[in-house]
């Protein structure tokens, strides 16, 4: 794939939302297409539930693992608020891939603030977002695990690598005990965009 241009990936959300595993498979995926690719994650309160990104990118070269602000062509986002709170990574024609889930931060649990209306917030900004039913597709797979996995079908769907490179990565990726679940949460997410 040479002269690829480059493409960025920003994945959020919280700890325990399989982030990490998320950006290892776009990453494997973009290798097996033949990419340069860089990746980078920020871990934070990764244990306690705080926030957790991770940046990919890949193309013909590339330079920087850090996706600079507002040049983010995917933001891939496993929970609502996260979403909104990594805005300013996504590019002018960009576009955002939300989760259905809502975790609420301590903050809220507690009184001192209200959870936002997210999606009033992104169609207020004319953000382009489609909201993925992720969490009710892996509880009727019988495995609330696998909503990472779900996002990342439907990301496969817009970003330029092809099913064949997704579906290896997910294979290299996930144990093999779980990749019957993550297979199906994987075509489950893809058919929603395709």
């Amino acid at each position: 794939m040479d002269g690829m241009e480059l493409t960025n990936v920003f994945i959020c959300g919280t700890g325990g939302q399989g982030i990490l595993l998320a950006s290892e498979v776009v990453s494997a995926a973009a290798q097996s297409a033949g990419l340069d690719v860089k990746k980078s994650e920020v871990h934070g309160m990764a244990q306690r539930g705080g926030s957790v990104t991770s940046h990919v990118r890949f193309g013909s070269k590339v330079y920087s693992p850090l996706i600079e602000l507002g040049r983010s062509d995917l933001v891939l986002s496993m929970e609502k608020l996260e979403a909104l709170r990594w805005l300013p990574y996504l590019a002018p024609g960009g576009r955002m891939l939300m989760s259905d889930i809502r975790i609420n931060p301590l903050t809220v649990n507690v009184g001192d603030a209200e959870y936002p209306d997210v999606e009033a917030a992104l169609n207020a900004r004319d953000v382009p977002y489609d909201v993925i039913p992720a969490y009710e597709i892996a509880r009727g797979l019988g495995n609330v695990r696998v909503v990472n996995t779900v996002m990342l079908g439907a990301a496969s769907v817009i970003l330029p690598l092809g099913p064949e490179y997704w579906k290896e990565a997910v294979e290299q990726r996930v144990p093999p005990k779980a990749l019957k679940v993550n297979m199906e949460a994987f075509e489950k997410g893809r058919s929603l965009l395709g």
